[in-house]
């Protein structure tokens, strides 16, 4: 490695190990050719944070506990609802797979492609690879069949396979769930179900970027946690009124940052009287329909919601 280049860098880092304690908000970086001390007392997590930091600690570790965690309090509130896990690849272990099998609860996730995989589907890389080259446009298949690691799982698992070749290349991808297929059709499942993970994620980073929910930088886990709250609470408010007041505007899918830099970040002159509040915009403002729009139609979702 080039001298002076970095080869580890932390930032806001936490591990978490059962047995061996935890670490949390670690930064720290490493330049080629220095030596880091990392030093403390006892139980102050430097095991941990040499584990975490070689990668011996799974990135789905501390998973079956959190879920277990969440499901328990969904059923308490809501006893007969099905609930579907869906994750990446990072979490497809046999600990979690098997708690949910047990629990009642489905799961779909996706799972990392290996040769014995691959091999399972070369028939249908082959078909999408003639198809591709023959209308010069990606092409995909898909396959539903059992499967199971060598040693690491416990059972055959249903696993569905997107054989897709694109750009003059193969592009495979697997999932494994707990759905049967009367329940949920190979391409189905993976086009609809599984591959919204993506959306859900851009309203996560919607909600982080957009709304500051990465702002966790207080001293203590319980503070951040108010934080993040906040923040939380922030976006399902915008959404709120995304889905109430803005529908059929310009800002009908307009995401959380669109909406507060040009609708609530906004000069206006406001007047409070007894009876109303009145709110007067620039005659050239470009969000005063809008804003406009919004405002009548909360009040008139207030007046319905309010009780008599």
């Amino acid at each position: 490695m080039t001298a002076g280049a970095c080869c580890l860098r932390l930032q806001d880092a936490c591990f978490d190990e059962t047995g061996h304690g935890s670490v949390e908000d670690v930064d720290l970086e490493v330049m080629a050719g220095e030596l880091l001390a990392v030093t403390g007392g006892e139980g102050t997590g430097k095991t941990v944070l040499a584990r975490g930091c070689l990668g011996f600690v799974d990135a789905a570790a501390g998973s079956v506990e959190e879920v277990s965690r969440i499901v328990a309090h969904i059923r308490r509130r809501w006893p007969l609802v099905r609930i579907l896990v869906r994750a990446d690849s990072g979490f497809a272990r046999e600990e979690l797979m098997a708690w949910c099998e047990a629990n009642g609860v489905h799961f779909l996730f996706g799972l990392a492609k290996n040769d014995r995989l691959i091999a399972e589907i070369k028939t249908e890389l082959d078909q999408a690879a003639v198809q591709s080259r023959r209308t010069g446009k990606p092409a995909r298949r898909f396959k539903d069949f059992r499967w199971t690691t060598r040693s690491s799982w416990s059972r055959r698992r249903r696993v569905v396979a997107k054989a897709e070749w694109t750009k003059d290349e193969a592009n495979p991808r697997f999932v494994v769930t707990s759905l049967t297929r009367a329940e949920c059709k190979a391409r189905y499942l993976y086009e609809k179900v599984y591959c919204a993970r993506g959306d859900m994620e851009n309203r996560i980073k919607e909600c982080q970027l957009d709304l500051y929910a990465d702002r966790t930088s207080t001293a203590t886990m319980r503070a951040n946690q108010l934080r993040l709250w906040f923040a939380s609470m922030a976006y399902v408010l915008l959404c709120a009124l995304r889905r109430i007041g803005l529908h059929h505007t310009p800002f009908a899918k307009a995401i959380c940052g669109t909406i507060r830099l040009k609708l609530l970040k906004i000069g206006a002159l406001v007047r409070v009287s007894v009876r109303r509040i009145k709110v007067a915009m620039a005659s050239a403002c470009p969000a005063a329909y809008a804003w406009g729009c919004a405002a009548t139609r909360l009040a008139a979702a207030n007046a319905r919601a309010s009780p008599v």
